[in-house]
C-alpha cells in the first residue's frame, strides 16, 4: 500500500485552486442558466432567489462583541440581514432578532466553501485573507467590507491580509496611512477607508459601567501574558514571578486562553510552585473584566489585553519587551515602526530583567505617573474613535452601500 502525505500549506493550495475552479464553473453554468431563462421566458426572467442584500460571518462567539452594536442597529431600522456564523452556540441564537436571520455554516473549509458561492450585495467579515487561500471572493458579491476587530494597527494581519476587500473599517484615523502605503507598493486597487470606532471596546465599556465595586485590602498586581516562547510566563516564570510575590502585594496570573494547550508543563510546574502562597491566585475564567478591574496595574508584553486595560480603566501597566519577527506580516512591508510598538513607550514602562529585584519599587513608581496618564488619554482618543457610537456608524455605512 502506497501512503501520500500532502502538507497542510500544500492542503490549503489544493483546496484553493479546486474551489476557485469550482466556483467559476458554478457561475459561468449559472449564468448560462439565466441567459437561456431569459430567452425562453421572454425577456421576463428575475435574478436569484437565494441571494441577499446584506450578509454577515463570523468565525465564532469570540467575536460576538464585535458585532452586536451592528446587528443591534440593523435591527431597530428593520434591515434584513443574514448572520452567519461557525459557532453552534454563538450569543446570536439567543437574541430573538426579528430581521435577522442567522445560520450556523459549519467551520473551516466547510464555511469557506458555502462563502465562497455567496451571492449577496454586501458581505461583512472580520476574517483577513480574502482572495489569498481558501476565503475566496465570490462572483456573486458586489462588497466585501472588512471591520477591524482590536484596536491595532490594520497592518497587524499577515501578508495580503485587507488587499482584496473593498472596504475596510477602522477604529481609529491612524489605521489609514500604512494601508495606503500598501495599495501604492502592490499596485492594487485603493480601498475605501472609513473610521467608525470600535465595537468590542463599546461593549465592554457598558459591561466595565455594570460591574459594583470590590472591597481590597491591598496594591493588587495582574500578570497578563500572551502565550508562547516569547510570554511572560514561559520566558521568565518564577524570575519574575518569585520577587513579585514576596512584595506581598496581591498577585493575579492570568494566563493566555492558549497556554493552557501549548504550555501546561510551564503552568502547572508554576502552579506548584506557588501553591502555599496566600497572595497569588490563578484566573482562568472565560471573560478577563472582573481581572482587569480588580487590579491596580498590569504586567503584559505585546498582548492586545494592553489596549483594552488602558482603555477601559485607564490604569498602568508595565511591558516585557519581545522580539517580533514582522517578516510574516503586513506590516513587513512598511519602513515605518508601526503605531502600537511606537505608543507602548509612551503610555506605559519597559520592564527589563535588572529591575526584577526592585519590582515593588517600580511598580509604585509607574502607577503614580501623571505623564504616562495623560499620554494613555491621547492614544485612546486616538485609537478609539467615536466612542460609543461604533455599531451606528457601521450600520450606516452599510446601508449607503446597500443603496448603491
Amino acid at each position: 500500500m502506497i501512503l501520500l502525505y500532502i502538507d497542510p500549506g500544500t492542503g490549503s493550495m489544493l483546496f484553493s485552486i479546486v474551489i476557485g475552479l469550482v466556483t467559476m464553473l458554478y457561475f459561468l453554468g449559472k449564468a448560462a442558466i439565466i441567459k437561456l431563462k431569459f430567452v425562453f421566458s421572454g425577456g421576463k426572467a428575475t435574478g436569484s432567489k437565494l441571494r441577499y442584500p446584506l450578509v454577515i460571518y463570523s468565525e465564532g462567539k469570540r467575536y460576538w462583541t464585535v458585532f452586536k452594536p451592528i446587528l443591534d442597529a440593523l435591527e431597530s431600522r428593520g434591515v434584513s440581514t443574514v448572520f452567519y456564523t461557525s459557532s453552534e452556540d454563538d450569543f446570536v441564537f439567543q437574541e430573538g432578532y426579528q430581521h435577522i436571520t442567522s445560520e450556523y455554516i459549519g467551520e473551516g473549509n466547510k464555511a469557506f466553501t458555502r462563502l465562497n458561492f455567496l451571492e449577496a450585495d454586501v458581505c461583512l467579515m472580520t476574517t483577513p485573507g480574502l482572495d489569498v487561500y481558501q476565503l475566496k471572493r465570490s462572483r456573486g458579491v458586489k462588497h466585501y467590507a472588512h471591520i477591524m476587530h482590536s484596536v491595532d494597527d490594520a497592518t497587524s494581519y499577515r501578508l495580503f491580509g485587507l488587499d482584496y476587500y473593498d472596504s475596510v473599517l477602522l477604529s481609529g484615523a491612524y489605521q489609514m496611512d500604512h494601508l495606503r502605503t500598501l495599495e501604492n507598493q502592490r499596485d492594487i486597487q485603493k480601498k475605501e477607508l472609513v473610521v467608525v470606532g470600535c465595537p468590542y471596546l463599546d461593549v465592554l465599556q457598558q459591561k466595565v459601567l455594570s460591574l459594583g465595586k470590590e472591597e481590597k485590602t491591598s496594591f493588587t498586581v495582574l500578570i497578563a501574558p500572551s502565550w508562547g516562547k516569547s510570554g511572560i510566563l514561559s520566558r521568565y516564570g518564577s524570575a519574575l514571578l518569585d520577587p513579585l510575590v514576596e512584595t506581598g502585594f496581591t498577585i493575579i496570573v492570568r494566563p493566555h486562553p492558549q497556554s493552557r494547550q501549548s504550555e501546561k508543563e510551564v503552568l502547572a510546574s508554576l502552579e506548584n510552585r506557588y501553591a502555599g502562597r496566600e497572595n497569588l491566585e490563578w484566573d482562568y475564567e472565560n471573560e478577563n473584566l472582573r481581572s482587569l478591574s480588580r487590579s491596580d496595574i498590569m504586567i503584559s508584553d505585546f498582548s492586545g489585553v494592553i489596549f483594552d486595560y488602558t482603555f477601559l480603566f485607564d490604569r498602568p501597566f508595565l511591558f516585557v519587551n519581545a522580539d517580533f519577527d514582522a517578516r510574516p506580516y503586513d506590516s513587513y512591508d512598511i519602513e515605518e515602526e508601526p503605531w502600537k510598538f511606537r505608543i507602548l513607550p509612551e503610555i506605559g514602562v519597559e520592564l527589563q530583567e535588572r529591575d526584577f529585584q526592585r519590582i515593588g519599587d517600580v511598580l509604585l513608581e509607574t502607577s503614580k505617573s501623571t505623564l504616562l496618564q495623560e499620554n494613555r488619554k491621547r492614544a485612546k482618543e486616538t485609537a478609539w474613535q467615536y466612542q460609543g457610537a461604533s455599531g451606528e456608524r457601521v450600520a450606516e455605512f452599510l446601508l449607503t452601500k446597500l443603496d448603491c
